[in-house]
């Protein structure tokens, strides 16, 4: 899509339809544009790039085309439950299909040895025969674990993530009260302690610990309740959306534009503009008096540089929070200020190293994961005092060409090489050298050397390193640029227990009336199911909706 000039906002006809902009054309932000339109919003979208799609965006080079973002598919209950609301359904927006293998796990060689690879199965008694095989027993502890994970995720559903946290009596419900004990165990007790308990063998433990990666977070630091995220994928399965999560995107907009939103690219948010306390201010029937200062449109400069305003009586914000709170507010109307964000904890940075291959690779599935045998170094790289990129790292592998014909040439592979690191925009940052000539940053390529070589090390893919025929490698800084990221992370603050559920920023301004939140840097948190689950909570937080759960269908 291209950007586009729209007819100047004093020219359109009168409507007693209530104004809405949304800030971002993400997952969370055509979703919440989706939403509002049914609700009867007349709704504006301002996406700063080119295309729509923002972390789940794609990029195209020399014939293979990479997705930078999101590629696991995971709580499919939550994508059809927004279908719904949008009125239709997965099955008429996607082409879902369920991997088998869900994935693999290759652990670092013992000297020159490689170890044995643990392939995740699909179906829950195959995967328990998977973990027998690594350790008498395992699969029959791995079916308790998985029967808790079960229980942790629908009482995870029914009061927490669909929860806009506007009443006490959404957590005074009788069935929550009585399982109130185990939730406060495994509220306090980290994860990783809490799998250690269970199991024995280190990649086992690892394969349960791995999924607070996916939260932004270190077994260590998330809550043992988020062992609900193994029932994903050890439970449910894996699944792909056909064409990638660009499919996903692409519905998103189908939905939009069928519902009536304008949508602008190349659109970059400047100001959240906003009237006096007390002024009355709204559309037609929709007009009433507020009592702080209320929003009133967003200033919005274009590709050439000219700047327009889009009027509005509610202002949806699925841009980095951060950066909505700290550049398009002035300090006084700020719910989130800069110091609020120095007692937070950011989630992983990555570097991202796109490769197309010639020649097949069967020695890889689907989606592959390469743990370092050091586990607790790892991850005190990433998080800790001394932040660092790890050496060897533990990374995050997907080759999409094993699924989808259309990502790659044929006779080659696509392969999606994620290397989590600390957030710091510095990585990845350009130097101007003397001339004025621009040097890119060193450790990109370095890292993109060492894991070419780590995966062709640890999965015994012979001349890995020749086989490539075109390489693209991005980072923290990259993030910045493109999404305005907190500090260069990937996902957003992370799934620490004091930035999680209520802990966690919330979808409505306190200090600006009509101001509202969506994506994965506020509540419930990160991912693109969570990133739809937040369009509806400022849906609900608009209606006044303080109940608990998904909304009625």
């Amino acid at each position: 899509m291209t950007a586009r000039r729209e007819v100047p906002e004093s020219a359109a006809p009168e409507t007693d339809a209530p104004r809405a902009v949304v800030i971002g054309g993400g997952i969370a932000g055509l979703a919440t544009a989706v939403l509002l339109a049914r609700e009867g919003y007349d709704v504006r979208l301002l996406e700063r790039n080119e295309s729509l799609g923002g972390r789940a965006a794609t990029l195209s080079r020399d014939g293979f085309r990479f997705e930078l973002g999101p590629s696991w598919y995971l709580m499919p209950a939550a994508f059809e439950h927004f279908f719904r609301l949008a009125g239709t359904s997965t099955d008429e927006q996607l082409d879902l299909v369920t991997l088998d293998p869900a994935y693999r796990v290759f652990p670092e060689p013992r000297g020159g040895d490689r170890e044995p690879p643990l392939t995740v199965p699909l179906g829950a008694e195959r995967v328990r025969q998977s973990f027998d095989r690594l350790e008498p027993g395992g699969g029959a502890v791995l079916q308790r674990y998985l029967a808790s994970a079960s229980e942790a995720a629908e009482l995870a559903e029914r009061y927490f993530l669909y929860n806009p946290f506007t009443s006490l009596r959404s957590l005074l419900d009788r069935r929550l009260l009585r399982r109130l004990p185990r939730v406060l165990r495994l509220l306090f007790t980290p994860l990783d302690r809490f799998v250690a308990a269970r199991f024995a063998h280190p990649v086992l433990r690892q394969v349960l610990g791995y999924p607070a990666v996916f939260l932004g977070t270190s077994p260590s630091a998330a809550p043992a309740v988020y062992h609900l995220m193994s029932e994903l994928d050890l439970g449910e399965g894996v699944r792909y959306p056909m064409g990638g999560f660009a499919s996903v995107v692409a519905s998103l907009e189908r939905l939009a534009t069928a519902a009536g939103v304008t949508i602008t690219t190349s659109a970059e948010a400047e100001e959240i503009l906003t009237e006096r306390p007390g002024a009355a201010v709204g559309a037609g029937r929709f007009r009433r008096p507020r009592f702080r200062p209320g929003v009133t449109g967003v200033r919005w400069r274009d590709s050439s540089g000219a700047t327009s305003v889009a009027q509005a009586d509610v202002v949806v914000s699925a841009a980095d929070l951060h950066h909505t709170e700290t550049e398009l507010l002035p300090p006084a109307l700020r719910s989130y200020p800069e110091r609020w964000w120095t007692r937070r904890v950011s989630g992983p940075g990555a570097i991202l190293v796109l490769l197309g291959v010639r020649g097949e690779l069967p020695e890889l599935p689907h989606h592959s994961l390469f743990f370092a045998r050091d586990w607790t170094e790892n991850f005190d790289a990433i998080f800790g005092g001394d932040p660092r990129i790890p050496e060897p790292a533990s990374i995050y592998v997907c080759k999409p060409s094993a699924t989808d014909p259309d990502v790659a040439p044929v006779g080659h592979e696509n392969l999606f090489v994620l290397v989590p690191v600390p957030a710091d925009r510095s990585i990845g940052e350009e130097t101007v050298q003397a001339g004025g000539d621009r040097a890119p940053d060193p450790r990109l390529a370095e890292v993109a050397d060492a894991v070419v070589d780590q995966i062709e090390r640890w999965a015994g893919v012979p001349g890995l390193r020749e086989r490539v025929v075109t390489r693209t490698v991005l980072g923290p800084a990259d993030f910045v640029r493109e999404y305005h990221s907190w500090r260069g992370g990937m996902l957003g603050p992370a799934h620490t227990l004091r930035q999680s559920a209520m802990f966690r920023a919330q979808n409505e301004s306190r200090r600006v009336s009509g101001l509202f939140y969506a994506g994965a840097t506020t509540a419930p948190g990160v991912g693109v199911p969570m990133c739809l689950i937040s369009a509806e909570l400022v849906l609900k937080r608009i209606r006044g909706d303080r109940s608990p759960g998904p909304l009625p269908e």
